[in-house]
C-alpha cells in the first residue's frame, strides 16, 4: 500500500496511529506530498487533491481518512479500531465525527489567516472557533475511555493538532477532565509515534 501524505496533516496522522496500533504500518509506503500544487500522479489518484489518500495493493485509491481507517481495520490482524456493533459502534463513530468536526473548523480557520481581515470573514472565523470551543465543552462533559479505538485516536488527533497550531489559546484550563485524559492517552504507541513535527 502507499500513502499520499503530509507531515503535518491532522488527518494523516489519524490514518498512521490507526496503522501503528494495528501493526500494520510497515505495510504503508509513505508519499510525501503538496495537495496544492495538485500534481497530476496525486490527482489520478484522488481528484479532490486531498490528503490522506491511501492506494491499495491492488491499485483502488481511498480517500477522506474515515473511509481509509476503516479499510486498514478490515485488515487481518491487530486491535479493532471500529467496535462491530451496539453502542461502543455509536459512541466511536460519533466521536470520530465530532473530532473531525474540530479539524475541519480548525484547519480551514487557519487557512484564512494569512487572508486579509473583511467582515464576512472574520464572522465566518468567529463561527469556527465557537464550533471548536462547543465541541471540547461536549467531550469535557462526556469524557472518553481509554480504550484505543477510532473514536479516542480521533479525539487525541484534534487535541493534537490544536496544541500544534494554535498554541496560545489555550483549552485544558476549562476542561481539566479532558485534560488528564488526553495527557494519558498521548502515551499510546499510535499518538506517541506520530507527533507532528513540521511547523509549516
Amino acid at each position: 500500500m502507499k500513502l499520499y501524505y503530509s507531515p503535518a496533516s491532522p488527518f494523516v496522522r489519524k490514518v498512521m496511529a490507526c496503522a501503528i496500533t494495528r501493526g500494520i504500518a510497515e505495510q504503508i509506503k509513505l508519499l510525501p506530498t503538496n495537495p496544492q500544487l495538485s500534481e497530476p500522479a496525486f490527482v489520478a489518484d484522488n481528484p479532490l487533491s486531498k490528503v490522506p489518500c491511501l492506494v491499495t495493493s491492488d491499485g483502488t485509491a481511498l480517500f477522506d481518512s474515515p473511509v481509509i481507517c476503516e479499510y486498514l481495520d478490515s485488515l487481518d490482524g491487530g486491535l479493532p479500531m471500529f467496535p462491530r456493533s451496539g453502542w461502543a459502534r455509536w459512541r466511536a463513530l460519533k466521536q470520530q465525527a465530532i473530532s473531525d468536526g474540530i479539524l475541519d473548523a480548525a484547519v480551514g480557520r487557519r487557512g484564512e489567516l494569512a487572508k486579509p481581515k473583511e467582515a464576512g470573514r472574520d464572522a465566518w472565523m468567529a463561527r469556527q472557533v465557537a464550533a471548536i470551543q462547543r465541541a471540547l465543552d461536549a467531550l469535557e462533559a462526556d469524557l472518553p475511555h481509554q480504550s484505543v479505538d477510532i473514536g479516542t485516536i480521533s479525539i487525541a488527533c484534534a487535541l493534537g493538532y490544536l496544541d500544534f497550531r494554535y498554541p496560545g489559546e489555550p483549552w485544558r484550563e476549562t476542561r481539566p477532565g479532558l485534560a488528564a485524559w488526553f495527557a494519558t492517552f498521548a502515551t499510546t504507541p499510535g499518538i506517541a509515534g506520530t507527533m507532528p513535527t513540521n511547523p509549516t
